[in-house]
């Protein structure tokens, strides 16, 4: 077994119990392995352990790997400037990573021009430090209105990058926050926006992600070991 399966078989096991602990079924959770900096060798032997969706942080990667890689779902993880957007729009399933209406509008520029819907999340800062990106909580619905003024952009949820810190539970308390936000605006009725999606939790506190309501974690280094950045 190599440890690549290996790694996914424990990841597996800790999804099922937190989402347990949530009141929730493993298949209500969706693993995205993100697999920056590893080649199309390592990323396919992940999908021939199991793995349906890879993430990507850089749009020059999924081109790069686009075509070596088995039949999979791509997610664009990381920060997109809009000059990138023309990359990445019809490669990937969602962009996590919406952030401004300038590159909401770029998305839909470049999706109506291939005649698709792209679908994507808004990125959000929920913690307020200034070295993440994102957006204000409060700056949320300005967005979700501006998208029901769109016709190639469907809103499929919300992301978040919690601060590395050894204290979970001060990631508890920002993960149970953004999740309040995510139900609020389930609650409310926008044109273009279906909150399906909460994507939040990386290798160091996915676990602590879905017990506070995330849907969709990204997961990197526990699945593939250290990155080989050159």
């Amino acid at each position: 077994m190599s440890y690549i399966s290996e790694n996914l078989k424990h990841i597996e096991e800790k999804i099922a119990n937190a989402a347990l602990i949530s009141g929730r079924k493993r298949d209500d959770i969706k693993l995205i392995a993100v697999t920056k900096t590893h080649g199309s060798d390592i990323i396919n032997e992940a999908i021939s352990c199991g793995v349906t969706d890879i993430g990507e942080n850089r749009p020059q990667e999924i081109i790069e790997k686009y075509d070596d890689v088995l039949p999979v779902t791509w997610h664009m993880i990381g920060h997109l400037q809009t000059n990138k957007v023309k990359y990445v729009v019809g490669k990937t399933s969602l962009i996590h990573s919406v952030d401004s209406l300038k590159l909401m509008d770029e998305i839909e520029r470049h999706a109506k021009k291939r005649g698709i819907v792209q679908n994507v999340l808004i990125e959000v800062n929920i913690s307020g430090e200034q070295s993440k990106l994102g957006i204000r909580p409060d700056e949320i619905d300005a967005l979700l209105e501006h998208a029901g003024r769109l016709q190639n952009v469907m809103v499929q949820g919300l992301m978040t990058v919690a601060p590395k810190t050894d204290n979970s539970m001060t990631n508890r308390l920002h993960f149970n926050n953004i999740h309040r936000i995510f139900i609020d605006i389930q609650n409310k009725t926008y044109d273009n926006v279906n909150m399906k999606y909460l994507s939040m939790g990386m290798s160091g506190d996915y676990e602590t992600a879905i017990e506070a309501g995330a849907n969709m974690v990204r997961v990197g280094s526990a699945i593939f070991g250290t990155r080989k950045y050159q």
